[in-house]
């Protein structure tokens, strides 16, 4: 009895551990950028790398090209004071 509980035990974990690594795997790349707009969508609030803490489930958040990002810190948008985007693309001011 004891030996069928310990091999159910281990084939639990390996089943739940592949489950684990197939969702990782399925979850979709994140953008390389994001755009923040403001409650009436056409401000602009802060230009973020895609993977931002400070924004990871905002909804106020689109992803946009690295010319996009550009443009908008070019158009005065502040970049986030937390993951620096503005030194990742190499727009200092």
């Amino acid at each position: 009895m004891a030996q069928l509980d310990a091999t159910w035990i281990a084939e639990e974990g390996v089943g739940r551990e592949a489950e684990r690594r197939r969702g990782e795997e399925s979850q979709p790349t994140p953008p390389e950028w994001l755009v923040e707009h403001g409650l009436n969508r056409r401000n602009l609030v802060a230009v973020h790398l895609g993977d931002c803490w400070t924004v990871r489930k905002s909804a106020r958040c689109v992803p946009a090209s690295r010319e996009q990002a550009v443009e908008a810190l070019r158009q005065q948008v502040p970049a986030c004071t937390q993951c620096r985007p503005d030194t990742q693309l190499g727009f200092l001011e």
